[in-house]
Parts: C-alpha cells; structure tokens; sequence
C-alpha cells in the first residue's frame, strides 16, 4: 500500500507529513515507557521482520497481490507507540534505498501505514484480550482478528486522504469499494502472519510479547511484610542468565529467519501489482504518479544495480535491508532507552 509521489496534492502531503511527525514525536516519547530491558533488544528486530516480510507479496485475487503491513505486529509484540516507530523505520528505508513509496508521499504512507494500522489494530486487541479468557490462545486470536481490521482501515485511511487530496478525478465510491474490497482478503493474510508469529513467540518467551503481559500473575512471597516476586524455578541467581540468553537466541533466531525471508524466499513471490497498485491501475488514479527522486539509487526496485542473475540480486537487496533496517531501528530505540535511563537516573545536587 506504498503511496508513490504525485497520487496526493502537495498541500494534502504536507499536512500528511505534520500529522506523520506530530505521531512520531508523541511516539519517541510514549516508547520510553515501552522498551525496557526485554522489549528494547526486540524492537530493532521487529523492524528487520517487517521489512522482511512485506517483500513476500502474496496472491489474493486473479492480477492483484497483498504483503505484509506490519502495524498490529508490531504493537501487539513491542507496544503501540513502539510500533508506530518500527513502521515508520521501515518506511523510511524502503523510500529511501528502494524507492518503495514516495518521499514526498512519506508522510502519508507513515499515516496510513504506521499510525492507522497501529492504533486501530491495539484499541481493538486490547479489547478482546479484556473480554475473552486469560490465556495466551486468546492473545492469537486477538492479534488475528486485530490484524484483520487494521488492513481495510489503512484503505479506508488512504481513501479518505484521496478524497481531499487526489491529484486525479475519480470517483471516490468506485476508489473506497475497490480498496476495501481488496483489503479484506489482503487482511486475512496479514492476520495469519501476524498470529503466526505472535503465538510463536508467545510459545518459547511470552513475557516478551508487550501485548500478552498480566495474563499471568507471578507468584508473591511476603518477607519481612514486604510482597515480592517468588525466585523462577532453578534459583534466582540462574534465571537471569538463562532469560538473558533465551533473549539472545530469539534475536539470533528472529534475525536468521529475516535473512532468509529477504534473500531467498522473497525470489518466489507474487510479481502481481499490490492491492493498492492494481485499484490506482484500474481507477486511473496511476496517471499522475512521478519520478521517485531515488529511483536511481543502488538498490531501487529491490534489486542491486550492474548485478545481471535476478535471484542473487534480490537476495542481495533483501539483505542488505534488513541489515540496514535492524541497524537503524535498534540505534534509535537504543537512544530512546537510553534516554528513559538518564530521566529515571536520580539528579545529584551539591550543598
């Protein structure tokens, strides 16, 4: 659903792009309160997934493709304003490198894209979670049907900026009925990728699933009138070295399986336009799209340039995106843990 330059007024993205910023900004600050000692080492990795994972496009209807939109994922697994922030890391290194969604168009995209499909996907998954039992299944389910929502509302999104800001005339009930109607299916593959790798991390380290914590009360020992965590099985000295590499070999999973999503199983998705791409076709909302002002970059198209066999030149470009998409999202939810460190650090005074 990558929105490329010139399908969007200039006034319209510019006040896409302050939205997309104002989001941002909020999102720096409430992901302080996210990413802990658990939460901050995944969120980078995240990120790489998302990336990863939205080169598979996958076949929903005869000529049209869906990928991945990530927003529901990544809130579910790091929080909502956390996720706002993965999206947007993933945006920003698809237009830039791949010239994948517009840079003009760059605040829409992280409007439609991160901040829609992550707050409708959370609002939504956290009430389920409230009303059905408290077991990590109903933690699945929610994220499915969570997910499930957060893609027709991201096309709901675009047709409503299209509305005011389309650079072409088409009638806005032909654009809504098509890009809703094609969302639906493209959700239902976002939701089973999403409860997919919800429940498979909820299987091995549920305590690292932000959406999942207080589904299970650690036991409490009084001592000395005071309540506190009863020691995990093994001994209390253990269970931080073994949670610590447990972390590890998730992140060394994760990143594994990202690679090779993005260098080798991404050779074997659909070439069919996206939903969005194939609606813009049809309508004839294509006809004013412009020049990407990097479409001659390295990497543009996700293949990399003077590299002749398509295979090896894809999966190059894939691996070089999630390198330089867990690089850049773990650096700035690094800098924003560090920054909840130091506002935490008490302030020393002389006298």
């Amino acid at each position: 659903m990558h929105v490329p330059d010139g399908f969007i007024d200039a006034p319209t993205s510019a006040a896409a792009g302050a939205v997309a910023a104002t989001a941002v900004a909020v999102s720096l600050r409430g992901a302080r309160r996210e990413l802990d000692e658990r939460t901050a080492p995944l969120a980078g990795l995240v990120a790489a997934f998302i990336f990863a994972v939205q080169m598979l496009n996958f076949p929903v209807a005869a000529g049209t493709s869906g990928h991945l939109l990530g927003g529901a994922l990544a809130a579910i697994l790091v929080g909502p304003f956390t996720g706002v922030l993965c999206v947007s890391v993933v945006l920003l290194m698809q237009g830039i490198l791949f010239a994948d969604g517009g840079l003009t168009a760059l605040g829409v995209n992280i409007t439609d894209m991160a901040i829609v499909t992550t707050v409708v996907a959370y609002a939504l998954f956290r009430f389920l979670v409230k009303v059905l039992p408290r077991r990590r299944r109903s933690v699945t389910v929610a994220s499915f049907v969570a997910a499930l929502v957060s893609v027709p509302a991201a096309a709901v999104a675009f047709t409503c900026v299209y509305a005011v800001g389309g650079t072409t005339d088409v009638s806005i009930g032909k654009v809504a009925t098509a890009m809703v109607g094609v969302h639906v299916l493209i959700g239902v593959g976002e939701a089973a990728i999403t409860a997919l790798t919800v429940g498979a991390v909820i299987a091995v380290r549920p305590d690292l699933v932000y959406g999942a914590r207080g589904l299970q009360q650690r036991l409490k020992l009084r001592v000395n009138g005071v309540l506190v965590d009863a020691p995990a099985p093994g001994g209390a000295r253990t269970a931080p070295v073994a949670a610590r590499t447990s972390r590890r070999a998730l992140w060394i999973i994760g990143l594994t399986t990202s690679l090779v999503l993005a260098g080798f199983v991404s050779f074997y998705a659909s070439s069919s336009p996206d939903g969005l791409e194939k609606v813009a076709h049809d309508k004839g909302i294509d006809r004013k799209t412009e020049r990407h002002a990097t479409e001659d970059s390295p990497l543009a198209g996700y293949g990399v340039q003077d590299v002749a066999d398509a295979r090896l030149s894809g999966g190059l470009a894939g691996v070089i995106g999630v390198g330089a998409t867990v690089v850049a999202g773990s650096t700035v939810f690094w800098v924003v843990r560090r920054r909840r460190v130091d506002d935490a650090s008490p302030v020393s005074t002389g006298v």
